[in-house]
């Protein structure tokens, strides 16, 4: 994972459960590409915010209503309450976290606070989603500040992505290099994860970045993990398994986790219902 910066997950997570299901197929060690020129990061860093120990955004969905309490996006190995368990789902637990959202130079625009943590799973994903205690039409008219909107599409290959970190207030430009079918880490598992092109050189903090497409300005991922070190499989060292279980490791690459995937279980009024037509997210 990219790490929390307020919390080492090596140090927090000894004795995580071990990784499992994993082919006995030899590892491809498959170097990471040389970087080319940086892709040109398009977007600002307005509707992203910074946590105490990652980045996140404050996003819209389809059935988003200016009147809606409004949604903050980030990862579940995030969560104030430490990394969920292979297959563990938190759903609307209270929550009083803070959240500073940015201007679109950087800037600090202010403070919202959450209500509650409305979804968080590392399972199959890493992602959590925590309702804030003002709507989107009071963030827009206290801060100026407009909420992303959440593409509901599967992202496509070789297309230009931007990183966007408010923790840091930096911005990693590359692209969509392609999907890894399965990606373990530890004891988790996550589907079809989007690896980016080597020039997205994340780290710890940049945790729960939306991942932008430059062409539409919209979040097609929620940036989580790196292979740091070129193990296998390992904390903070990700492996790809294909459908056949052949392991391949990327060292330095990083990937995240697509988004379009939450659209369908947010319901009216902003509401997780994973009850919904076409919602696939891990039920507790």
């Amino acid at each position: 994972m990219n790490r929390p910066l307020a919390l080492s997950l090596s140090t927090a997570f000894v004795g995580a459960a071990a990784l499992t299901g994993v082919s006995a197929a030899p590892a491809a060690a498959a170097p990471a590409p040389a970087p080319g020129p940086a892709k040109q990061a398009a977007p600002s860093f307005e509707g992203t915010v910074a946590l105490s120990n990652c980045s996140g955004s404050v996003v819209k969905m389809p059935n988003s209503r200016p009147g809606d309490r409004a949604l903050v996006l980030s990862n579940g190995h995030c969560l104030e309450t430490g990394m969920p368990r292979p297959g563990q789902v938190v759903k609307d637990q209270p929550s009083s976290r803070s959240f500073t959202l940015l201007k679109a130079n950087g800037s600090n625009a202010g403070t919202v606070r959450a209500s509650k943590i409305a979804y968080a799973t590392m399972t199959d994903t890493d992602v959590s989603l925590y309702e804030v205690r003002s709507t989107y039409q009071e963030i827009e008219s206290r801060f100026g500040i407009k909420a992303l909107d959440v593409e509901t599409a599967h992202p496509t290959q070789g297309r230009n992505i931007t990183v966007v970190s408010g923790y840091w207030k930096e911005k990693y430009g590359c692209a969509v290099d392609g999907f890894a079918y399965r990606l373990k880490e530890d004891g988790w598992t996550m589907k079809d994860s989007i690896r980016y092109t080597a020039d997205c050189r994340t780290k710890g903090g940049t945790s729960g970045s939306p991942v932008i497409d430059n062409a539409t300005g919209k979040v097609v991922g929620v940036n989580n993990t790196r292979n740091e070190d070129g193990a296998r499989c390992t904390l903070n060292n990700p492996c790809e398994v294909d459908e056949n279980g052949r392991v391949t490791v990327h060292p330095g690459i990083g990937y995240g986790q697509q988004t379009y995937i939450i659209a369908p279980c947010v319901g009216e009024g902003n509401k997780i219902d994973l009850s919904r037509a076409g919602c696939t997210l891990p039920k507790p």
